[in-house]
């Protein structure tokens, strides 16, 4: 018997892994139910239990770090705890030696930080013209001078007189605009008794006018009445000269002159026409007669014309059905020769079906289709 190696079990192993992923993919692949309409379930629960296996080693994960961090926390607050303690301790240490060793009368450069060297120094300025009080110095600012005291007295006094003079202004402005006011009020009573007095002329020459106005109407219409009196004697007249014109005229007497016009002996006055005369109505009947002729004319070179057309209609579509009958035959001809030429094609195609059939004597059969599409690639 041969010895079984690990490497042979693993390629075994790995193979029937293989055949069995073939073989489940072969399942999904050539159900037609679950490839185009359903899903898989299989692979759904497959997924979702690796899924809630991910979730877990995550957590398990995360519970790990989270422990570790806690841990870590708590020695980072021992070892602070530790060094605040090392750090007060060392600060002590110095502080005590500083007491004891280090005192400030022994420094060197104790009178640069020494707490009563200012009352041991002279003051920065002794007086406003004094030397040492130069303009890098900064010692003196305008209002700082030594005579504060004194010019501040002298600002408020200033400031007094200027309010007592503003006062005086204020009053003397409030005088000057009460008496403006009472000048006004005064102005404003003139005028109002002004206008009361024109108001008055005003209403005396309006009545003066009205009188006037009244008494020019009362002419008008006197005038007036006269001359419509006039107007209608006038019309009077001018209606008996009209009517006494009118029977001694040419319009009742049907005289055919009057209606003649001066543009023109074949132009009348249409107010005065009586109508036509009997040789007028003779040449009027004539040209009737010889419009309705014209019009018989006309009429009977229509119909000749229509006539003329409906032949030359006649001769085209007796054209048209000859080609059409030409163009029926032809296409006939043609067809019978297309016949002719698929019969013959088609014997030619059965000849040649045949020799191959003699030369190809192998059918496939249906193992020979069978084969194919077996597999999920």
């Amino acid at each position: 018997m041969k010895a079984v190696l690990a490497k042979d079990l693993e390629q075994d192993a790995k193979l029937a892994k293989r055949t069995h992923a073939e073989l489940c993919k072969q399942q999904r692949v050539f159900n037609a139910r679950n490839r185009i309409i359903g899903g898989d379930t299989q692979a759904w629960d497959i997924q979702v239990h690796d899924q809630r296996i991910k979730e877990a080693t995550e957590k398990a994960r995360h519970e790990t770090f989270a422990a570790e961090l806690r841990q870590n926390d708590k020695v980072i607050c021992i070892l602070d705890d530790r060094e605040k303690r090392d750090r007060k301790c060392l600060c002590r240490a110095i502080s005590d030696f500083q007491q004891n060793c280090q005192k400030p009368e022994t420094r060197r450069e104790f009178d640069l930080s020494d707490p009563l060297a200012l009352k041991k120094e002279l003051p920065a300025r002794q007086s406003d013209s004094d030397v040492r009080n130069t303009v890098s110095g900064m010692q003196k600012f305008m209002g700082e001078d030594l005579n504060f005291q004194e010019r501040k007295k002298f600002q408020e006094e200033q400031m007094r007189e200027w309010s007592l003079q503003q006062h005086r202004e204020w009053e003397r402005a409030r005088a000057d605009q009460k008496f403006a006011e009472d000048h006004y009020t005064q102005t404003r009573l003139n005028f109002d008794e002004t206008a009361s007095h024109l108001q008055k002329l005003e209403s005396i020459t309006r009545k003066a006018v009205c009188a006037a106005v009244k008494e020019f109407n009362r002419k008008q219409a006197m005038e007036s009445a006269e001359r419509k009196r006039q107007e209608k004697r006038q019309e009077q007249e001018d209606n008996m000269a009209e009517i006494s014109s009118q029977l001694r005229g040419d319009l009742l007497s049907e005289n055919p002159q009057q209606a003649a016009s001066s543009f023109g002996p074949h132009r009348v006055v249409p107010d005065r026409w009586k109508g036509m005369s009997r040789e007028q109505l003779e040449g009027v009947r004539l040209a009737q007669k010889q419009q309705i002729q014209e019009k018989l004319r006309l009429q009977e070179e229509a119909r000749q014309r229509d006539l003329d057309w409906d032949r030359r209609r006649v001769q085209k579509a007796r054209v048209a059905l000859l080609g059409e009958r030409r163009q029926h035959r032809q296409q006939c001809e043609d067809r019978r020769a297309l016949d002719r030429s698929n019969l013959r094609l088609a014997a030619e195609q059965r000849l040649q079906k045949k020799y191959m059939d003699e030369i190809c004597a192998n059918q496939p059969t249906a193992d020979y289709f069978a084969q194919f599409n077996t597999r999920s690639r």
